[in-house]
């Protein structure tokens, strides 16, 4: 089990949260949280198509393990887990 840390654990299924909406920018996304009102910058089209499709797996590190190569799966890792903690992704 590989924990990124205390909040985001990548052996868990998440999801998009159905507080946030995404809106494409050339850059990757805004993601807008409906409740607090907070915009986060999602900088990649390869982490906002990562985003979108995390509840089509059983775990983040299925969705990783298809959608990116070894070498980044850090860098996935942790911006997945920032984007937990900021409220953008919820625990399936």
């Amino acid at each position: 089990m590989s924990l990124v840390d205390a909040h985001f654990d990548v052996s868990r299924a998440w999801r998009l949260s159905a507080r946030v909406s995404l809106r494409e920018e050339t850059f990757g996304a805004l993601a807008y949280h409906h409740d607090s009102r907070r915009l986060v910058f999602l900088k990649s089209p390869t982490l906002v198509s990562l985003v979108r499709s995390l509840g089509d797996y059983d775990s983040a590190a299925a969705a990783i393990d298809e959608q990116v190569t070894e070498s980044q799966r850090p860098r996935y890792e942790r911006a997945l887990s920032d984007l937990a903690q900021a409220g953008v992704l919820d625990a399936n």
